[in-house]
């Protein structure tokens, strides 16, 4: 979403200035009033540079999720223990080893010196805390259990992170095997074919089909690498400028569901993450409306999240969780089931709850049987490559040794 600059003024009358991301400048001026801010002026902008950090991206200190998920438990620790709210911060900015993330806890120490509250400050940094994060710090503040909320914001950042965490370990040796493979061909087409289409050619014999496709494909590649290299480039920056954009985001995002094998996975993962964001939402007393809103920036996946969009957009018309959800056409009869006797109890919250773990038990499952499945098309693949190489390589050498015996 586009970046907008404002300038307004808060309850006392004092000008206020910064910048927002939002859809639209209407969306900007709607989150300055839930603020409690005037707008008086919003105009279009670029992205925000954090204050007190590097200017140079290359060089720039990244800030891993697992620094946001530390600091969510010791805000929970110390805010528990009794300690105010600037002090506890001060003391994270002291004991924080990420200078970048230190630069950010200070700069929200100085919004609260000013009397920003801290939702707010956290708002002007949303590469670091997501609007889901934000939105319940700020209902946490509305409600007095901040201290409650941090921790729960905690448990749910320790399950992002080993969601992620499964899913590369199950992928870590499907992509090792890929590239030794990738590697190998391009060795054996720009080194070892070239030297044994030399010794053929001093044989002056008809080569068999297979070890001209093998030498006509090695040619092409020493003869054209440069360019194969060039449009090997030039589609990754294609393709990472297509997914970018809105429209690019959603079509891949939507493609990966439909993937052979990662798809299901990647479905049941992220409706395991909506499952959770939006039980944790509603425990903690966000309204439905505002807790669909935020967590479709939650899921990470822009198919879902228009479909989460779908759904906040029946409830405002007064639909039921449970109609919307089934006119998505993403949830199992399963979950539309637990989703219905949620809505009849009034315990939705802890209904979701439970179908998160029912999907997390499910892509436990998937990640553990994901190698298994992949390495039989792994093993093929491989063979196929090295019976394609020998019948190329040793057929003609087979024929001459044939004819050398013959004579």
């Amino acid at each position: 979403m586009p970046y907008f600059a404002y300038k307004g003024r808060d309850a006392q009358g004092d000008v206020v200035r910064g910048v927002l991301e939002g859809p639209g400048s209407g969306g900007v001026a709607g989150q300055l009033f839930g603020q409690g801010i005037t707008p008086v002026e919003i105009v279009a902008t670029g992205a925000p540079v954090e204050k007190g950090v590097a200017r140079f991206y290359l060089f720039r200190e990244k800030i891993p999720a697992e620094d946001v998920m530390l600091f969510s438990r010791q805000m929970y620790t110390l805010l528990k223990a009794g300690v105010p709210i600037l002090r506890a911060l001060a003391g994270l900015q002291e004991s924080t080893r990420n200078k970048a993330f230190a630069a950010i806890i200070g700069e929200i120490r100085a919004a609260l010196d000013s009397g920003r509250e801290l939702s707010v400050a956290l708002r002007q940094h949303p590469k670091v805390f997501s609007p889901f994060y934000v939105s319940m710090v700020q209902v946490g503040e509305m409600t007095g259990m901040l201290e409650e909320v941090f921790l729960r914001l905690f448990h749910h950042l320790e399950f992002e992170r080993g969601m992620r965490e499964r899913v590369r370990s199950a992928l870590r040796y499907p992509t090792f095997v890929l590239i030794a493979m990738a590697v190998a061909v391009t060795i054996i087409n720009l080194f070892v074919i070239p030297a044994f289409a030399k010794v053929f050619a001093g044989f002056n014999a008809e080569l068999p089909l297979m070890t001209q496709v093998l030498i006509g494909t090695s040619h092409f590649f020493v003869t054209f690498w440069p360019l194969l290299l060039a449009v090997a480039i030039a589609a990754v920056v294609g393709f990472r400028a297509y997914v970018a954009t809105p429209a690019g985001r959603y079509r891949w995002d939507e493609i990966k569901l439909r993937l052979p094998l990662a798809g299901p996975i990647i479905l049941t993962a992220t409706l395991a993450r909506f499952s959770r964001s939006f039980a944790l939402a509603s425990r903690s007393g966000v309204p439905i409306v505002q807790g669909l809103n935020s967590v479709a920036e939650v899921v990470d996946n822009a198919f879902i999240a228009k479909r989460i969009g779908q759904m906040r957009d029946g409830v405002e018309r007064g639909e039921s969780v449970l109609s919307t959800a089934a006119a998505t056409g993403v949830f199992t009869p399963v979950v539309l089931q637990m989703i219905a006797v949620g809505e009849e109890t009034g315990e939705l919250d802890d209904l979701m709850q439970e179908v998160a773990e029912m999907y997390e038990r499910e892509v436990d499952y998937a990640l553990k049987s994901l190698s298994a499945q992949i390495e039989p098309i792994l093993i093929i693949g491989l063979g196929i490559l090295v019976l394609i190489l020998a019948l190329g390589v040793f057929l003609p050498i087979w024929d001459l040794g044939q004819a050398a015996l013959h004579k």
